[in-house]
């Protein structure tokens, strides 16, 4: 699945990193790892210091002791179309993981760590943030720590934790690259404020987590780059959902099943595809949105947000994803009749 990036540098492709085939249509999954009972705090590790490799050694140790923390709270999840990865949210069994694994389904094999198996339900969804959460009742599961994605600074170390092409419990590492990117999926969903990292991530990852040195999930895991040219997977380019909207949406869904404050801005409007691509043409206009009170109308074509000129529906979607609720947007317009006009619209809150 080919998606578009934003924020500087060239338009490579992305593919959600999602549900691979289940095991035996795709890698084998008979090495997956057994996982021992989860400590409460960051475990010393169990390997062997390398004799006289200083630096190394413990970094190597911190690397060993972070992913025997964290690897209990990593699940697989299953469906009828393929498998991906959550997160132990709580210990009352509820898992974080992105819409796109769950999506189209109501019930999921879950598999902890250990092997154990266990059924799950959704809990809700938000697929404009591309997440959602799942519970399993009755299993006694290990809940993650999750930190502050504001903190993040470029060349932090992470891992990336999931279950790529099913293949339970699989570590990649490398850096934070970037932060606070715009990525577009092929399906229209706008992630702003995404993290961007070296650690490789496959199908299969999305849903798993991104963890920091301190052993603290900081993202969900969700894209990967593909080279449009080459064809094939563009190492080290990757995108993760900072923990900061995952824990925010993710208590809103486990506390009432729905999201009731998204932070994303809302301009109240219906956008269709113009022929030549001149604009992203509203269809409709929600009866006392923001777009109404500022004299929008069905038939206008949106040919700018901002000064920046948007020539589709994704352009205009993405400029709103750089905005927030309470802002002010100069949304450029052409009529029916032809006649080009400008309007200021104080932006709402995305509703749920």
């Amino acid at each position: 699945m080919h998606l578009s990036v934003l924020g500087g540098g060239a338009v490579a492709g992305l593919i959600l990193a999602s549900c691979s085939t289940s095991p035996g249509n795709g890698a084998s999954s008979t090495g997956t790892p057994k996982a021992g009972t989860a400590a409460t705090a960051v475990p010393e590790p169990t390997s062997t210091p390398l004799a006289g490799a200083g630096g190394a050694a413990a970094l190597q140790n911190a690397y060993v002791a972070v992913v025997q923390h964290v690897l209990p709270s990593v699940v697989q999840i299953e469906t009828s179309q393929g498998l991906g990865s959550g997160i132990v949210y709580d210990t009352s069994g509820d898992i974080v993981t992105n819409n796109h694994v769950v999506e189209g389904a109501t019930t999921f094999k879950v598999t902890a760590s250990t092997g154990h198996q266990y059924t799950g339900s959704l809990v809700g969804s938000f697929p404009a943030d591309d997440l959602a959460v799942i519970r399993v009742s009755g299993a006694s599961l290990t809940s993650a720590s999750f930190g502050n994605s504001a903190k993040l600074l470029v060349g932090d170390i992470v891992m990336a934790i999931g279950n790529p092409l099913g293949l339970q419990s699989s570590v990649t590492a490398g850096i934070v690259s970037a932060t606070g990117r715009t990525v577009s999926e092929s399906n229209g969903v706008v992630l702003p404020d995404t993290i961007q990292t070296s650690a490789e991530i496959n199908p299969g990852n999305s849903g798993g987590a991104l963890v920091d040195l301190a052993g603290e999930v900081v993202g969900i895991p969700t894209l990967a780059a593909t080279d449009q040219q080459l064809g094939g997977a563009a190492p080290g380019i990757g995108f993760a959902i900072p923990s900061n909207i995952v824990t925010s949406i993710a208590g809103q869904l486990i506390k009432s099943g729905h999201v009731t404050h998204s932070g994303r801005a809302y301009l109240g409007v219906r956008i269709a595809l113009t022929f030549g691509g001149n604009g992203a043409l509203i269809s409709s206009v929600d009866s006392g949105s923001p777009a109404a009170r500022a004299g929008l109308h069905a038939g206008d074509t949106i040919t700018a947000v901002n000064g920046k000129a948007t020539s589709s529906p994704e352009a205009v979607t993405e400029a709103l994803a750089g905005l927030a609720p309470g802002n002010v947007a100069k949304v450029t317009a052409v009529g029916q009749d032809g006649s080009q006009r400008t309007v200021s619209v104080t932006l709402g809150e995305l509703p749920a």
